[in-house]
């Protein structure tokens, strides 16, 4: 018995792209031959093979390894209509502020939530204005 991972509550159950359709294409987007994926993660061809065309699932460890090669998420291989996001986050001055944020008060992030809407808003007009200027 196989069960294909993919969930989307919003499908009652279908899947718009299997996970075995997703890591196909995902690969192939790299330019990878099963056997290249397959060397990444420590697997055999047939695996990667199997995998692709749903006769077996892989388990979570193995989903780690394929997220991590492909470079995406393990929510955008396993749930539909998941944003792409890379495996790990970068490292970045952002990012290092935004763990904190939970610490704010719900005033202060009130504010900081505006102050940035402010700052994008202020970024989207200059670039509008530089495209038709």
């Amino acid at each position: 018995m196989t069960t294909e991972w993919a969930w989307n509550p919003d499908h009652d159950g279908a899947h718009d792209m299997p996970l075995g359709d997703r890591i196909r294409e995902l690969r192939k987007e790299h330019g990878w031959s099963q056997g290249d994926l397959a060397a990444k993660i420590g697997a055999d061809t047939g695996q990667i093979s199997r995998y692709e065309t749903a006769k077996m699932t892989p388990g979570a460890d193995a989903v780690v390894k394929i997220a991590e090669a492909l470079d995406v998420s393990c929510d955008y291989l396993l749930v539909d209509d998941a944003p792409r996001r890379a495996f790990r986050a970068p490292d970045t001055i952002l990012g290092d502020r935004l763990t904190g944020l939970d610490e704010l008060t719900d005033e202060d992030r009130h504010a900081l939530l505006h102050m940035l809407d402010a700052l994008l808003a202020k970024n989207r007009v200059r670039n509008a204005l530089r495209e038709t200027g």
